[in-house]
């Protein structure tokens, strides 16, 4: 689904291509027969937006919204495992699943940076796409709140996200729980943690190890979000093929 890779590069640290092919992604978004006008209208008016930003002014944005805190993460496991040994068999189990549908990784890409998931969803039918975005709907639902609750665009992405899941996920739950959150991107919630947590890493995430602590190219580092209240697990490769249909 062409859709996915639109929602990727616009999730993905802000390139120049964005904006070339601007006309070509909007096409894109209105064509798609599963989202609704009111969630199209919302990616289209964001893609418009972003375009019409310098670059550097929409990248030091993405740095200041996704770089900063830990609950606007765009690594999946990190809302799933934390910092916990699970996350690196779990990081081996999404790389064989890539393997399968001959998407290749950087070497210095984490698996579960959400734009890289989205290219994988890309390359799946329908049915696939939409059982992987349901086992994790708590997440792009929680995202999605978190992002509304900044007033940022980028909700529009995870809301467009959520419709294809076809999930039912208790969003009025979530916005309850999101509005009692403290803010964790201000200078003093950021330095507090650093004092609070010493975290280490060892091994590599594709040799089965803990995740390095930060990622390059301008992606989000590991440092960042986890939201464990929301119990989420990701589906194993097997079980895509069991998923009920909804």
């Amino acid at each position: 689904m062409q859709i996915f890779k639109v929602i990727s590069a616009l999730l993905d640290y802000p390139q120049e291509g964005v904006g070339k092919n601007e006309e070509e992604l909007h096409k894109i978004i209105q064509s798609d027969q599963i989202l609704s006008e009111e969630n199209k209208q919302a990616m289209s008016q964001f893609l418009s937006e972003q375009c019409a930003y310098d670059l550097l002014d929409w990248q030091s944005d993405y740095d200041a919204l996704f770089e900063r805190g830990r609950n606007l993460s765009l690594l999946l496991f990190e809302h799933v495992h934390g910092e916990s040994r699970d996350r690196g068999q779990a990081m081996v189990d999404l790389i064989a699943q890539y393997k399968e549908a001959d998407l290749a990784l950087d070497k210095n890409e984490l698996p579960d940076y959400i734009p890289l998931f989205l290219e994988f969803l890309s390359t799946q039918d329908i049915d696939a796409a939409q059982a992987w975005l349901m086992d994790v709907s708590h997440i792009l639902a929680v995202l999605a709140t978190r992002l509304e609750e900044r007033d940022s665009g980028y909700a529009s992405l995870f809301n467009a996200l959520l419709e294809i899941s076809q999930a039912t996920v208790d969003r009025e739950e979530i916005r309850a729980a999101v509005s009692k959150e403290e803010a964790d991107y201000t200078n003093e919630a950021i330095d507090k943690v650093w004092e609070d947590e010493a975290i280490t890493f060892g091994g590599n995430a594709t040799d089965g190890g803990a995740c390095p602590s930060s990622s390059t190219d301008g992606k989000p580092t590991s440092q960042q979000s986890r939201s464990d209240e929301y119990a989420v697990n990701i589906m194993q490769p097997s079980s895509i093929a069991q998923q009920p249909q909804h």
